[in-house]
């Protein structure tokens, strides 16, 4: 598109994932209310694909943010507080032309009436991602790409761009995608159909429950993985309850079986393995961003060869991390802090009951 300039700076450094999306100057309410109603606002950053990547930075992964920022004020100080949470930022494009994208939003759960975001968004630069400005060398060789939903309602450039990261080709990453239904980016009625096909493009999908009752009619993990049969992971979240991953682990075509994290071509229809992991109980602080630290929490994981069960434990505990801090992101747990919960029994495992600063080591997190 016109206006788009190159990438700034060498992509000099294989990273071990790549979170490729829009991140934004989010502004936070001083207090609880209408928007009308608040009286300022405390500056942030927010963007599901870089608060994933600052959590896998924090938990000791190498990892690049792909995305486009204006050439301002606002997008110089998202680079530098993404960069500065140990994120490679040398492929985030800027463009001259357009702006960076910010929003205002109070602090009420996302599923409530009472939620209210007010994006100024439209005809921002990371809209005009697409193809020709983000060059695929930017996410290839990384072991993991993770996008979400958001990014395809941008524009037709982006969805185009999405289209083409989860669409087969030799040595592809492997591909997470996160649902990450946002009703209010999708004006024409293509949300359902487009994030299905997204989603059947991908390696791991995670989506919650409520979100695939609102885009495909059912909630129960059965029937969404029988829309999804593709992903080698699906993993359906079902927010305080629990979260269901289905995983099968057939050998790709041609090759042996693929390690933890590589990508799956099935050879034929195989059975799942289906695990489950109940989620802490956890003292709510403010309810966004959890979807995202578990998907950083699980990817982590992940890449450490951890099993199924464990990377749904680790998710849930990245979320807890959120849930008990005010914003959109929080650090999560130090790793041997974690490991030592999530190697708990399903009795003690039970009795976690998490709340603000519990993620310092000395804190006590069961009830008595």
């Amino acid at each position: 598109m016109s206006g788009a300039t190159p990438v700034d700076g060498p992509v000099d450094q294989t990273p071990d994932v790549v979170c490729l999306g829009e991140s934004m100057v989010t502004f936070l309410p001083s207090r609880p209310g209408r928007l009308a109603d608040v009286p300022a606002f405390t500056r942030a950053i927010g963007g599901a694909e870089s608060n994933v990547a600052c959590a896998l930075a924090a938990a000791g992964h190498r990892v690049r943010w792909v995305g486009r920022v204006g050439r301002d004020g606002f997008g110089d100080h998202l680079v530098s507080v993404i960069g500065g949470h140990g994120v490679d930022v040398t492929a985030v494009g800027r463009d001259p032309h357009r702006p960076t994208g910010v929003y205002f939003r109070t602090d009420q759960d996302r599923a409530t009436d009472a939620h209210e975001v007010v994006y100024y968004r439209a005809g921002s630069a990371a809209s005009a991602m697409s193809p020709s400005t983000v060059p695929y060398a930017s996410v290839a060789g990384a072991r993991i790409l993770h996008v979400t939903g958001i990014t395809a309602a941008l524009s037709a450039d982006c969805l185009a761009l999405m289209r083409e990261l989860t669409a087969p080709r030799p040595g592809r990453p492997l591909v997470s995608f996160d649902v990450n239904h946002r009703a209010g980016l999708w004006r024409d009625g293509s949300a359902a159909d487009v994030l299905l096909g997204l989603a059947r493009g991908a390696d791991v999908v995670f989506v919650g429950a409520d979100e695939a009752e609102r885009l495909w009619g059912t909630a129960d993990p059965a029937a969404i993985r029988s829309l999804l049969p593709e992903p080698s992971v699906l993993v359906v979240k079902r927010g305080g309850e629990d979260a269901v991953a289905f995983e099968h682990r057939a050998a790709p075509r041609g090759g042996p079986s693929p390690a933890p994290v590589a990508p799956v071509a099935p050879v034929a229809p195989v059975r799942d393995t289906v695990t489950r992991a109940p989620a802490p109980r956890v003292v709510l602080v403010s309810p966004v961003g959890a979807g995202d630290a578990f998907a950083a929490g699980f990817l982590s994981a992940a890449l450490r060869g951890l099993g199924t069960a464990a990377r749904l434990r680790h998710g849930h505990l990245a979320a807890a991390a959120v849930l008990t801090v005010p914003g959109d992101f929080a650090a999560p747990p130090r790793r041997g802090h974690a490991d030592r919960l999530v190697a708990l029994d399903d009795t003690a495992w039970g009795t976690l009951h998490l709340g603000p600063g519990w993620t310092g080591d000395d804190q006590e997190v069961r009830t008595p």
